[in-house]
């Protein structure tokens, strides 16, 4: 039986074959259908508003830095989104199939499925640490996503995608990638010559054997006329999929189970064994309760690794095409990150535990270490005294420094939030200064703006930039000075509103970033939890009222030490 969703108002009917088609959430018998719509989709969608995603980790290695990175830039936009209102599905999870997990286990004496709950587990204990704040954790080992990719490749089969045939060519195991010759070159690998992957330098094997293929060149036009609307980001990216797309072939979708066995097996023949880049692209799908109707689809922004990019911009909107779904709004592509200029490498032994960096360096001050030097489209270099040299000054020197001075004992000797007019502005604040602060009602639409170009350290620039212009305001007025005399008390009074009130919007604006610290911060601040949102950022709060200030005056983050 052929199962798969498309639009009632877009069919051709072909031939009298018997199938089902899940139209508003029920089953109805109809025959088969081809949809000759560019994108379709069932029924009239109700959609929310913000769909995010990460790559699926595959899980024959443990966690690294760079993985923390990937899950991290998803976790920051989708807690941007839900500052400014927005129902957001954030999903992330790991890949658990394929020859390379099946080889794995086999090193360690394990079943794949022992091998892949602990090395899952360890992903999840990571983003758990490191405050990640996912929706949903999916793993390809889930009944749900089994039922799902099952579904999606009887959909292919039945609108006629997928053949049999036999596949000859070269096969990087460490990729779980079929490579044309152009995509292999002469390399060494351990003193010895052989044909390696021209991306990934790993090694690749020759194969021969009978499979199915998916038609994957008829969408070569299709693609390039959705790259054409500039989905890929940051542009420098889509060059480099425009040339992939160049002499591009059919695709095999399956390996024959006696030589791939921990996989999800081919409906209807048992024989073979999905494609493991078949089965992990649905993972997106299934997150949405695929293969039912839901208003979830299609995602706002899909976050990749460059090194996956062929897979994401290639052959997963060649997929989705194929099945008649709508296409991803936005592929978010980042570079990788060298450790003090090197390729991280478990052979060299500079592979970075993000666990361990936590420990060291706070939880908030590897956030924002990662997401404050990383650049999308360059390769970060992460370095220990990079990180402590970025979160001493910034977090410690700059934030928490800024709070200090206008919650301390000898300067706010009330310990409250001080209330002052426009006209306290003028009278003792200098014109540059009075549109530096009045500026601050706009800096909540800079960041988002930052924040929708997917620039998140351009955001974090533009905050520490306000921030550092506060301390040097109040470097300038002295309030040390100002509150050892009655006669200076208006004076005093303005000094901290203009402190406070930047802490307090630029402390809404870091939640996304370092939760912990920013709300630490604004509870020192005595904001309550209703008057944290994005609109709130955008106020100044020009009146006398006057609150006390919260009871926790312990440091922000100590100092990190080497």
């Amino acid at each position: 039986m052929s199962l798969y969703l498309t639009r009632l108002s877009s069919l051709t009917f072909r031939g009298g074959v018997q199938s089902k088609l899940i139209y508003h959430q029920c089953w109805i018998p109809v025959t088969t259908i081809c949809c000759q719509s560019k994108f379709c989709s069932t029924g009239t969608k109700q959609k929310p508003d913000y769909y995010i995603t990460t790559p699926i980790f595959y899980v024959n290695a443990l966690p690294h830095i760079g993985h923390l990175y990937t899950v991290l830039f998803a976790d920051v936009l989708s807690r941007w989104h839900q500052l400014k209102g927005d129902n957001v599905l954030f999903s992330t999870g790991t890949d658990e199939h394929g020859l390379k997990i099946q080889q794995a286990a086999n090193k360690t004496d394990e079943h794949p499925t022992e091998f892949c709950n602990l090395v899952s587990q360890t992903f999840r204990d990571l983003f758990k640490e490191a405050n990640v704040n996912h929706t949903d954790f999916i793993r390809t080992t889930e009944k749900r996503h089994i039922t799902a990719v099952q579904h999606f490749w009887m959909v292919l089969e039945s609108k006629g995608y997928i053949y049999k045939g036999v596949y000859e060519g070269w096969y990087s195991v460490s990729d779980e990638a079929f490579l044309s010759d152009s995509d292999v070159k002469d390399g060494m690998i351990d003193g010895k010559t052989c044909k390696i992957s021209v991306e990934s330098e790993q090694p690749v094997i020759w194969m021969e054997e009978e499979n199915y293929m998916f038609r994957l060149s008829e969408f070569k036009d299709k693609i390039h006329d959705w790259l054409d609307t500039g989905v890929i980001h940051s542009k420098n990216f889509e060059q480099n999929v425009r040339t992939m797309l160049t002499n591009l072939t059919d695709l095999s979708i399956s390996r024959q189970s006696d030589r791939l066995t921990w996989g999800i097996p081919v409906p209807n023949d048992p024989t073979q064994t999905i494609y493991v880049w078949l089965d992990a692209l649905v993972n997106y799908l299934t997150v949405t309760g695929y293969p039912n109707v839901s208003s979830r689809w299609p995602p706002d922004c899909q976050i990749i690794g460059k090194d996956i990019l062929r897979f994401h911009a290639v052959y997963w909107p060649a997929f989705l095409m194929a099945a008649g779904l709508e296409l991803p709004k936005k592929l978010l592509c980042h570079s990788h990150w060298t450790v003090d200029d090197t390729k991280m490498s478990k052979s060299i032994g500079n592979v970075v535990n993000p666990m361990d960096k936590m420990n060291q360096f706070s939880v908030d001050g590897l956030r924002y270490f990662l997401l404050r030097v990383g650049v999308p489209h360059l390769d970060g270099n992460y370095s220990d005294i990079k990180a402590v040299e970025c979160i001493n000054s910034e977090l410690v020197n700059v934030l928490g420094n800024l709070l200090n001075r206008c919650t301390s004992l000898t300067i706010n000797l009330q310990q409250v939030w001080t209330g002052c007019y426009v006209d306290d502005i003028e009278k003792f604040l200098s014109p540059a200064d009075q549109n530096k602060f009045h500026s601050l009602k706009h800096l909540a639409d800079v960041v988002d703006r930052f924040y929708t170009e997917f620039s998140v350290y351009k955001a974090l620039q533009k905050l520490i930039s306000q921030l550092h212009w506060t301390n040097a305001f109040v470097e300038h007025h002295k309030p040390w000075q100002l509150v050892k005399s009655e006669q200076s008390l208006g004076h005093l009074n303005v000094v901290l509103h203009v402190t406070m009130v930047t802490l307090r919007n630029c402390g809404i604006l870091l939640q996304p970033v370092i939760p912990n610290i920013a709300n630490k911060l604004l509870n020192r601040l005595n904001v309550s939890d209703d008057c944290r949102t994005f609109e709130h950022a955008k106020e100044l709060s020009l009146d006398k009222k006057t609150r006390q200030l919260g009871k926790d005056n312990s440091i922000l983050l100590k100092r990190i030490k080497m």
